[in-house]
């Protein structure tokens, strides 16, 4: 029974099948939320600096493909190679954005997870005007910032635009990241801050400099989102 039940989960159909219903339920989300903006010309400020580099935090992601409000923000998202990847991979593609498989950790376990692959594909994208989105924490270490997407940055040349979407309904899970699940008919947040570049000649004292204002910046960012929708306790970090 074992063998057969993870059989099933691994199996194409299955993934395809929830990838499917995922995408169509955020859209469900989306459509049932009154969204706030801050600042509320917050596509005029961003449009000018495309491509950019879009930062979350990981756990806060289910909402994020619909920072894309027009057909002509081309964007890929980058997705780990876990199995649980491929129901993410299924619903970005569905919801209208590109997929980039493998790791953001730039640690020991940086060429086992296909991120030298992966961080010249989201260079590449870059180049070739695909705004890329990804989350900034280190794996298994919820809202501690990375150092990969200040390399990127800086090998890019594109500026970092942290982020935060939030609802005031939803389900908040017990694990790492403290996952949550946005539930629909309530309000939405989207909060971005200010842009994060990172100069090309950036040495190891001005990355870990940046890399901490990332993570402030985000961190300041969702408590800011929930602050709007009424729930200004909710957020559990920083």
């Amino acid at each position: 029974m074992k063998k057969l039940l993870r059989n099933t989960l691994r199996s194409n159909w299955f993934q395809r099948a929830v990838g499917f219903l995922a995408a169509e339920y955020l859209r469900l989300v989306w459509r049932t939320n009154r969204f706030t903006y801050e600042p509320a010309d917050v596509y005029a400020i961003v449009e000018p600096q495309m491509p950019a580099i879009f930062a979350f935090w990981h756990g806060q992601h289910f909402m994020t493909p619909f920072i894309k409000t027009k057909a002509s923000y081309h964007a890929k998202v980058l997705i780990s190679r876990h199995r649980d990847g491929e129901f993410n991979a299924v619903a970005a593609e569905r919801l209208g954005i590109g997929t980039i498989r493998g790791s953001g950790d730039h640690g020991s376990a940086f060429h086992r997870k296909g991120g030298v692959g992966a961080f010249k594909e989201m260079v590449r994208a870059l180049e070739e005007k695909y705004n890329v989105a990804l989350t900034a924490d280190v794996p298994k270490r919820a809202r501690v910032a990375g150092l990969g997407i200040i390399m990127l940055a800086r090998e890019s040349g594109r500026p970092i635009m942290p982020f935060a979407m939030v609802t005031s309904r939803f389900i908040r899970l017990k694990n790492w990241d403290s996952t949550t699940v946005n539930l629909p008919f309530g309000r939405g947040a989207l909060v971005g801050i200010k842009e994060i570049n990172v100069p090309h000649d950036a040495d190891a004292a001005t990355m870990e400099q940046l890399r901490v204002e990332l993570e402030a910046t985000l961190n300041e960012a969702t408590r800011r989102a929930y602050e709007i929708i009424g729930r200004p306790d909710e957020y559990p970090h920083g």
